[in-house]
This record gives C-alpha cells, sequence and structure tokens, in this order.
C-alpha cells in the first residue's frame, strides 16, 4: 500500500513545480479528486513515466503538457494534478531500457493508453510511427538487433479520455434469470441492425439501434432472455488487416478493456464525446434490462492488439512488456503464445489478473452488465504447471461479492500445451459446450452423407448424451457438486463456422474475400451440402417433393435439416444458445470465418423469403414451448431412475418399443431411438421425443405414457412450420395416440410428444 506523503508533480511544458499534499492510493487509472485526477500506472520496470495531457489532439503540432510521476513505488507510478476535469485527454510516455534481446522495449518517443482508461478518442491508425521499433514499409522490423524508432506516435494514437460516471439507471433491478430458463442469443452490435429497415437509419449498426423497439420486440417474439454480445470493448485492427483495407470486424482484438468501442455508438455520441459513447452503451443496457433480457459481453482477457513483439506498441508493451505478456523464458525474449493471436496477458502474475478482475467489476458496478463470456479461458486459468480449476482469477470469480452475482460462461479451449477443457471449469462457470456441437452435426449432417456414400455413420449413442445434459463432461470434479445441465452451453451455430443455412449448404469453407487464400477458418465444419454444393434461392421449390425418389428436394430436405439441428437444441437438457439470424436462415455464403467482414456477409439481411418466415415461427414455437414445460428443461441430470409410478424419470426406447440396449447404443445403424422425459407430478407434463437419423422412414411403438395420459403430437420437424399441425393428413398418424401404439416416423425427422390426461381424439 502507497503511504500518504507530499509529493512533487513536475508541469514541466508549463514551466510550474508546485508540492502537492494528498491522499494517494494504489488504484490503477485516472480518476477524478480533490480538485483534479489521481494517477496511478503500473510499470515495475520502467525508470520514469510521464502523464501528457493533450490539448490539440489528432493533428501533427498538438500541444502536450508532460507531467512527471512519482514512482516506481510497488511498481506503481502515481501522482495528483489539480485542475483536470471530465472530457480531458490524455496518455503516458514510459521510459526504461531499451533492450529487445532481454524483452525490455521502452520508448519515450511513444504515446501510451491508460490500460484503466474509462474513456477513448478514436482509433490508432496503422503506421510504422506507431511501433517501438523501426520498420520498413511492410511493418516488419529493420534488423537485429532492433532499434529504437524515433518518430513520434501521437498523431497516430488514440487518446484516453477522462469521464464522468454518472447515469440515472432508474428503480428496475436486473432481470436475473435463473439459468434453466435463459435462452441466449449471440450477436453482434453493428451487424444486428445495419439492414433493418424498421430502425431509423442514423441508428442502425449502433448501441442505440440494438435498443430500439424493433430489436427487442424481434428478441422478445423469439424468447430470448440473453443476448450474449460479440466485445464492445474498443478494438483495434491487426496490421495485416489494415495493409489489405479491412477491419477485425469480431472485435477480439482489445485496445481498452474499460472503455467501450465508440465505432458502435451514433454519430451525434460520437461528436458529443466519451461521455455520451458511454451513457448510449448505458442506455441500451437499461433498455433490454426493462424488456427482461440480460446483457452478456464477449470478453478477451487472453491478448491484446499488439499482437506478437514485433507488432505495434499503443499501451501494455510499452509500458512494461516483460511483466504484462507471457514469455518463453528464452534469450532473445520471445512470447509464449497459447491464443494464436501473437501474445499472452500472463495470468500467472497479479497485474494481468487484477486488470481483468477490475475490468469486470467496472462493466457490473458502472454498465449493470449481467454476465460474461470468457475467449479462451483455459489462458485465464494457466499457472506455470499448465491450466488450474482453482486459479486465483477463477477463485475470485466465485466469491467476488460484485463478480458472483454475474453468468459466467468459458469458452473452455486454447492452443496450449492441455488447452481443451471442456466440463472442467468449477462450478458455477459454465462453458461452451463443443461437443455438443460436433455430435449434433454429425448425427444430422454428416452421419447421413456418410450413409449416402456407403459408409458407416455414428450412432445416437452420442447425440443422446448430449440431449440428456453432457453428464459425462459436467457431472463432476468439484467439492461443491456438479454443474447439472446447466453447466453445458448447448450450440450448434457461433460467430466463428458456419452458420446454420450454411451448414446445410457447403461442403467446404469459402472464404476468399478474407485475402488468405482460403488457408483461415476452420475444415473440420460437419456440414453436408445435401448433394450440391452452395445456396439454391429459388423459394418456389421451397416444399416441392420429389416422388420418383421418395425424398424432399434438396432445398426442402435442407431445410428440414435445419429444423432438426434446432429441434434438438431446443429439446436438449442445458442452456440454448443460437447466432444471431440463424433464426431466419441468414447466410455468409461459405465464409467460416467472417471476423474481417464488416460487411452484408456479416450484417443480418431482414428482407426474408416465405419459408424464412415459417423457420422464424418455428423458433418462436420451440423455445416458447421450452418455456412453457418445465420438462423440456431439467434443472439436474435425470438417470434413468424408477419414480413412483414406474417410470424412469429418464428413459431410451428403440423404434419397436422396447428399452434400448447397450449393444444398440454401441451399433452405428441404430439411428432411430425415442426419447422419454418423465415428470412424478401428475400434473406436469411428459415429453417424448422420436428422433430418426435413418435413412428411411419407420413405424415407430410409442413409448409408455404416465397412468391415464396418452401422447399429443405437439411438433414435427417435416413441417415447414408449427401450423401444418392443424392439417397432418393420415401420412403423419394421429394427433393424440397411447403409449404403445404404432405411429409414422419420416426420414431425417425430429416429432415431439406431450403427454395428456384427456381421451379426445382418440380412435376406436
Amino acid at each position: 500500500m502507497i503511504v500518504r506523503q507530499a509529493y512533487r508533480v513536475h508541469f514541466e511544458d508549463a514551466g510550474l513545480a508546485a508540492p502537492l499534499h494528498f491522499p494517494q492510493t494504489n488504484l490503477p487509472g485516472v480518476r477524478l479528486a480533490g480538485g483534479g485526477i489521481d494517477v496511478c500506472v503500473m510499470a515495475p520496470h520502467a525508470t520514469a513515466l510521464q502523464l501528457c495531457l493533450i490539448d490539440q489532439p489528432h493533428t501533427l503540432a498538438q500541444h502536450e503538457r508532460r507531467i512527471t510521476l512519482n514512482g516506481p513505488t510497488n511498481g506503481m507510478f502515481h501522482g495528483h494534478v489539480p485542475g483536470i476535469g471530465v472530457g480531458q485527454r490524455y496518455g503516458f510516455r514510459a521510459d526504461g531500457r531499451w533492450d529487445p534481446a532481454a524483452g525490455h522495449l521502452y520508448n519515450p518517443n511513444k504515446l501510451l493508453l491508460d490500460p484503466y482508461g474509462r474513456g477513448l478518442d478514436g482509433t490508432p491508425v496503422m503506421s510504422g510511427a506507431l511501433h517501438a521499433h523501426r520498420t520498413n514499409s511492410q511493418l516488419n522490423p529493420v534488423g537485429w538487433p532492433w532499434t529504437r524508432d524515433e518518430r513520434d506516435s501521437a498523431p497516430y494514437m488514440a487518446y484516453s479520455v477522462v469521464t464522468d460516471e454518472g447515469f440515472d439507471w432508474g428503480w428496475q433491478g436486473r432481470p436475473a434469470v435463473p439459468w434453466e430458463q435463459t435462452v441466449i442469443m449471440e450477436g453482434h452490435v453493428r451487424g444486428l441492425t445495419m439492414m433493418r429497415e424498421a430502425i431509423p437509419p442514423h441508428l442502425r449498426g449502433t448501441y442505440a439501434g440494438v435498443a430500439h423497439e424493433a430489436t427487442i420486440e424481434h428478441l422478445k417474439s423469439l424468447g430470448v432472455t440473453a443476448l450474449e454480445l460479440l466485445p464492445i470493448h474498443a478494438s483495434m485492427s491487426e496490421p495485416h488487416l489494415a495493409q489489405h483495407g479491412l477491419t477485425n470486424y469480431w472485435g477480439y482484438s482489445t485496445l481498452s478493456y474499460f472503455a467501450p468501442n465508440p465505432r458502435y455508438a451514433t454519430e451525434a455520441a460520437r461528436a458529443a464525446g466519451p461521455d455520451a459513447v458511454n451513457r448510449e452503451v448505458k442506455g441500451m443496457i437499461r433498455l433490454l434490462h426493462e424488456a427482461g433480457i440480460e446483457v452478456i459481453l464477449d470478453v478477451v482477457y487472453n491478448h491484446t492488439c499488439e499482437v506478437g513483439m514485433a507488432g505495434p506498441t499503443v499501451c501494455w508493451r510499452g509500458l512494461d512488456n516483460l511483466a504484462w505478456y507471457l514469455h518463453d523464458g528464452s534469450v532473445p525474449a520471445r512470447y509464449a503464445d497459447v491464443t494464436g493471436t501473437g501474445n499472452t496477458l500472463d495470468f500467472r502474475r497479479q497485474m494481468a489478473v487484477a486488470l481483468a478482475l477490475d475490468s469486470l467489476r467496472h462493466w457490473v458496478t458502472e454498465y449493470q452488465v449481467d454476465g460474461f463470456r470468457y475467449d479462451l479461458a483455459v489462458t485465464l486459468a494457466r499457472t506455470y504447471d499448465g491450466f488450474d480449476s482453482e486459479h486465483p482469477f477463477l477463485v475470485a470469480l466465485r466469491s467476488d461479492p460484485v463478480l458472483r452475482q454475474c453468468k459466467h460462461i468459458a469458452e473452455p479451449w486454447d492452443v496450449g500445451p492441455g488447452g481443451w477443457q471442456t466440463g472442467s471449469f468449477p462450478v458455477p462457470i459454465a462453458a461452451w459446450n463443443d461437443s455438443f456441437r460436433g455430435d449434433v452435426r454429425a448425427f444430422w449432417l454428416t452421419g447421413p452423407k456418410e450413409m449416402s456414400a456407403g459408409r458407416r455413420p455414428p450412432s445416437a449413442r452420442d447425440v443422446a448424451t448430449r440431449m440428456s445434459g453432457s453428464a459425462d463432461l459436467f457431472a463432476s470434479g468439484d467439492p461443491m457438486g456438479n454443474h447439472g445441465p446447466a453447466g453445458s452451453i448447448n450450440f450448434v451455430t457461433a460467430h466463428d463456422g458456419f452458420t446454420l443455412r450454411d451448414l446445410v449448404a457447403f461442403d467446404y469453407k469459402h472464404n476468399q474475400p478474407n485475402g488468405e487464400n482460403n488457408r483461415d477458418g476452420s475444415d473440420d465444419n460437419r456440414s453436408w451440402n445435401h448433394g450440391v454444393e452452395g445456396l439454391i434461392t429459388d423459394d418456389a421449390d421451397s416444399r416441392a417433393w420429389d416422388a420418383s425418389l421418395g425424398l424432399d428436394t434438396i432445398t426442402a430436405l435442407r431445410q428440414r435439416s435445419i429444423r432438426n439441428l434446432i429441434g434438438t437444441l431446443a429439446l436438449s437438457a442445458g442452456v440454448p444458445m443460437y447466432c444471431a439470424g440463424d433464426e431466419f436462415g441468414r447466410t455468409q455464403w461459405g465464409n467460416n470465418n467472417a471476423y474481417c467482414q464488416d460487411g452484408p456477409i456479416s450484417w443480418l439481411d431482414w428482407q426474408w423469403g416465405a419459408w424464412q418466415r415459417d423457420l422464424v415461427k418455428t423458433f418462436r414455437f420451440l423455445f416458447a414451448l421450452r418455456r412453457e414445460h418445465p420438462v423440456l428443461r431439467p434443472g439436474r441430470f435425470l438417470t434413468g431412475a424408477p419414480t413412483g409410478d414406474g417410470l424412469p424419470d429418464l428413459g431410451w426406447y428403440a423404434f419397436d418399443g422396447s428399452p434400448a440396449t447397450p449393444s444398440q447404443w454401441h451399433d452405428p445403424g441404430f439411428r432411430q431411438v425415442q426419447m422419454l422425459r418423465h415428470s412424478p407430478q401428475p400434473a406436469a407434463r411428459d415429453a417424448l421425443v422420436l428422433i430418426n437419423g435413418a435413412l428411411d422412414g419407420a413405424d415407430c411403438v410409442l413409448a409408455p405414457a404416465k397412468a391415464g395420459a396418452h401422447w399429443e403430437l405437439i411438433w414435427d420437424s417435416t413441417w415447414s412450420e408449427p401450423e401444418d399441425a392443424a392439417v397432418a393428413d393420415g401420412l403423419e398418424g394421429p394427433p393424440v395416440a397411447r403409449g404403445g401404439a404404432t405411429v409414422p416416423s419420416h426420414l431425417l425427422s425430429l416429432r415431439l410428444y406431450l403427454s395428456t390426461p384427456t381421451e379426445a381424439h382418440l380412435g376406436a
């Protein structure tokens, strides 16, 4: 702790040197205090640090007032500057050793952002002047050992800005939706509304556009309870993208962990300054909360925008390259990159852990954010021995009085040793379930593709495990008890990878617009084009039937596959998440890595054809069912144990009505199975799901229903819209049937029955 004492602060350009008495703390950043600002910056290896007050920004002739801070004291530089208020632009200049071989890259010619800055003016303009070392025209280092670049980077830099955190939040509380009732949509602030005609042009692609009544009404109609936003922390595009005229659209390249991206604010807010930008973000969250929708932020604490050691110097590298970043211990000093982005923040050190925790508390307390999704979360829990489920950062998330009230979602992998840790994060931290994504795609897409080529597909075993809540991953390993199904964030699509529509239309990625010769993006897509590569856009063909083949046309079969995928997601135990636009068949034309596509490839197209309107109805119907019937969203793992009335809480049956056997689960040909979820409560409805993953239709003997009840057909994935249930012909079977009755089932289809106590509509 830094003790109270008198400090001398040097106003170099102003010619002032006044001894000032003030209470100094070790809280990092710049804060309004005592008629001015308190300043504290962590830079343990620096020998000197200056606060630079910018009075004429973004000009070659800009004027700076440079103030030498005191320190280092316990690795921190600090001071109090009177007469500074809201709106002041500032940065830092750090001096120290220039020794690239040892990892020291101090260069006082480079203006640096405040790593704790709460407001941001501008975005850095990629230039050789942003680099601490000399570069050539391609921004590559010149020679070795590197030499300092003497150019001033300030004209090309963004600036930190002193802000006022005040905002009227009204009296409403947080939505506080329980995990088992949560439905997540993942979306991008800009892409959600850039092409939405129902939103005024000046609001499209902005925080205010997300909060527009048209956006909120759409989310509510779908039953979305949480909007998970791709990073809204201020970000900066990588040098290679800037050289190709592209931008990092997704935003996984953080420039500031405390300031929102001003690019997503309205033009009026940007013109008014960072405080107005911050208020627009808070206004968005307040309106979403008033609609009962939680806000989850995708956050990137594993790496920064400074890329590899040869990248630009805009903040952390200039303050203390060795202290902030993970190094491999070699000489010359090299980064240990377990993120695949060039650098990794060192979560073995207190500085990185403190930065992340302080940032999270800031977004919870000042912005009322409800939760976070942690990009490459394994990186955040690495010690010298690898991943540690009891890492101090994870312990803090679970015990901090501010953070433990939030939802926490891990992306449970990185590219380092032992990087796959799905199911290993402690309670109550949930995790993206990539096994759900892979197994569900394999069952409904690559399995039929393999069968059509005469090869052996996967059986129903893995998809059954996923629909049951993935107990193999989330039911053990924590002394506080297992996660329950809510530990699994189930998804078939996310921002990286094919959209739902593209999954059924492309066997191969088509990433040529990204400028990397189609080398980027995953090759493990587990997709199926149903025989023709690419989109088929003739809407009139969407319901055609080819009687000679006994199969739907390619277009209609693709749409059935989409319904199979989303039906599996909606009917599975766990927390469902889907990507914005999937509900109406959005396409990226086969691009499975659109991170640098800030345009129609990534933006949602709200002009829908007839089949897209039908798909929206299906989404609404399925998630309304999930909301209305607790049996579709169990809060605990079901084990197959018998209940008081003799039925198991979870049962699996073959299509002949007999319980599934162990040998069947291991048989690749076993792809027709029934899932029964049973509630012992007499008034509660049971669920029976018929899963036909074969290339042939088949009759099914329905599993037993609870005493006095029958099975009512609620939904079938062969229906283009839910209303088709009202006009189901004889091919569909009776709408209400007894347990043990025989009903038909189409090839590659999913069917849902709910129990009903009525005898109505039963046949003789």
